[in-house]
């Protein structure tokens, strides 16, 4: 092995301190890289270590992208949070270019919030299984509860001035991002999430720690969704005025993509790291029970972690 290589990295930990805003945005500017999604299986496969510092942590990063960090097991591709930014630039800008008709906003509604569903249980916390028919059950209440709601935006804002009407995709994005997640998460509200120790003991599944861990999810999503579909909305409403954008009116489609994807590539890893990956609550907020376990097995224990998903 290399010289180069630090005999004190501790490959199981993020490269950067979590415990700062700019070491988690750091991060997740590794996490969410969009080139990780073309990695063929033999590379994700063969991330290893390397010979020098740098490479041990790329192949980290390499390996981090496609493996569920509960399970191990490798991730669906369009959940990876490394899909995020190329795929939802796709959607979101599909979104705000076709919202003037009904069939339109159901189509993309729909389209939208089965990425997210897929997102969502791919990057669950714990690693319980679920039943294709609680994930069918689960599917169907989010994606239909989503697209509900983007009706309702849509009829409510059929009243209101037509650049409020640009904003509808957003408004039900982000009241969606409270049905969409909280249902494809629903066994984690039921049974709990793993909680452990400092020193990553298992102590235990606590649904508190699930409802702290999923509320930050919603969080961070919501604030995704605000640059991406907030700022083209008023560029484009501008653009649409010119004499070029009335001659050529195709371009409104790859340039309302290309905005939002400009947005996505800083917003999802900034939003991403508005909270630690691996978070934690005191003892004293878990399930009493629980606590009274965690007291006769690991009495020093005042803090739990677990990963919010």
């Amino acid at each position: 092995m290399s010289e180069d290589l630090s005999l004190n990295i501790n490959i199981k930990e993020p490269r950067w301190d979590q415990g700062t805003f700019m070491g988690r945005a750091k991060h997740f500017f590794m996490v969410t890289d969009p080139r990780n999604v073309l990695l063929s299986s033999d590379t994700l496969e063969d991330a290893r270590p390397g010979l020098t510092e740098d490479e041990l942590w790329r192949a980290k990063y390499i390996y981090d992208s496609a493996f569920h960090p509960d399970t191990g097991e490798k991730m669906f591709v369009i959940g990876r949070m490394s899909a995020q930014v190329p795929v939802n630039m796709s959607i979101t800008g599909s979104m705000l270019t076709f919202y003037r008709t009904t069939p339109a906003v159901v189509f993309w509604q729909w389209v939208n919030q089965s990425f997210n569903a897929v997102v969502n249980y791919t990057n669950r916390s714990g690693d319980a299984p679920m039943s294709v028919n609680q994930l069918g059950v689960a599917y169907i209440s989010a994606t239909t509860g989503a697209v509900v709601t983007a009706l309702g935006f849509k009829t409510l804002a059929s009243r209101l001035p037509p650049i409020a009407s640009r904003f509808v995709p957003f408004a039900a994005v982000a009241a969606a991002n409270c049905i969409n997640i909280p249902f494809m998460r629903q066994r984690e509200l039921k049974f709990g999430i793993p909680v452990m120790d400092e020193n990553g003991n298992r102590l235990g599944e606590s649904p508190n720690a699930a409802k702290q861990a999923i509320m930050q999810v919603v969080v961070s999503r919501i604030g995704m969704a605000v640059p991406a579909m907030a700022i083209p909305p008023v560029i484009m409403n501008s653009l649409e005025k010119k004499a070029f954008m009335k001659r050529f009116p195709l371009l409104n489609a790859p340039i309302q993509v290309g905005l939002v994807g400009l947005c996505l590539v800083f917003a999802t890893p900034l939003c991403c790291a508005l909270f630690p990956q691996k978070s934690s609550m005191s003892v004293s907020g878990l399930e009493a029970d629980l606590q009274e376990r965690i007291r006769e097995t690991s009495p020093k224990t005042t803090t739990v972690f677990f990963n919010k998903g």
